[in-house]
């Protein structure tokens, strides 16, 4: 294949991966953390852009408590435990509302809606909505990996004398774990980012530590919809860093420095766990 023709092959991956709504507002997402990261929340250029993106953000967002909604109302699935039911219940409702409420915010912060003081209401009350449900999905997510760990369990003593990577059942369940292990770190962090923005502790939780982990959830984000195609991870990560370098090229700092590598870090790392599952399911 040539030069051109992978650049291609490359292109292709990104606009399918960018005519998703969900990709793009990942992206946005990265931006917006990796700029409060920056600015630590100090006036300037990189608040600007923390600003600007959180906003565009919630165009994105606009209707799509529906999801949630849907999720709310649909039948339990066959043998799953009342308390994890109830969490996902409460999670799916949580989250509707937070997404519900943000519409109202877009609507104040672009001058719709007049009343300031009830739109910085809601949007606290919105964030708080965000937190639980974040909380909900950590609770949810501990205990399907619970139930996960006894099921397959009982599969390695049934395959005790075969190869249990050979057995797809099991490996099923083995990647099932390790979404809802990424999953269970994402939401953990969501809770200390709303924790975060909220205020509760400013003097632990401070805007870097914010845009910090909101940053790294933003990146598992892009991974999760990502749907392990790996040319975009290539794509994305240096669209973000562009942006990030270009609005603060005349005053790098080590903080910045720091930032570059640990992305740069994190995309050479999952990049790698990629190609090393690809090459292994091409083996077997």
């Amino acid at each position: 294949m040539s030069t051109l023709d992978a650049t291609r092959a490359e292109l292709a991956l990104l606009v399918l991966y960018l005519n998703k709504a969900e990709a793009r507002d990942k992206i946005c997402r990265a931006i917006q953390y990796g700029s409060k990261f920056l600015s630590n929340g100090q006036p300037g250029t990189a608040q600007n852009v923390d600003k600007s993106t959180s906003l565009a953000r919630k165009v994105f967002r606009l209707f799509k408590f529906v999801n949630d909604l849907h999720g709310l109302i649909s039948p339990i699935p066959r043998g799953t435990p009342l308390p994890l039911a109830l969490l996902g219940k409460s999670k799916n409702a949580l989250l509707s509302t937070f997404l519900f409420l943000d519409q109202i915010v877009w609507l104040g912060r672009t001058g719709i809606y007049k009343n300031k003081e009830r739109t910085e209401l809601i949007g606290r009350i919105s964030l708080f909505c965000w937190m639980g449900s974040s909380i909900c999905t950590t609770l949810v997510e501990l205990g399907e990996l619970r139930r996960l760990s006894k099921s397959m369990k009982k599969l390695e003593k049934n395959l005790k004398d075969s190869d249990k990577y050979k057995n797809e059942e099991y490996c099923a369940k083995l990647q099932k774990s390790n979404e809802r292990t990424l999953a269970l770190v994402k939401a953990g962090l969501d809770i200390v980012v709303a924790v975060g923005l909220l205020q509760l502790a400013p003097k632990k939780v401070t805007p870097r530590v914010t845009g910090a982990l909101g940053f790294a959830t933003s990146l598992i984000s892009c991974y999760q919809v990502f749907d392990s195609m790996l040319v975009v991870l290539d794509w994305i990560f240096f669209f973000i860093l562009f942006c990030l370098v270009d609005s603060w090229m005349f005053s790098v700092n080590a903080d910045k420095i720091v930032l570059c590598v640990a992305v740069a870090s994190i995309t050479t790392q999952v990049q790698g766990k990629l190609k090393w599952e690809a090459c292994f399911a091409h083996q077997a």
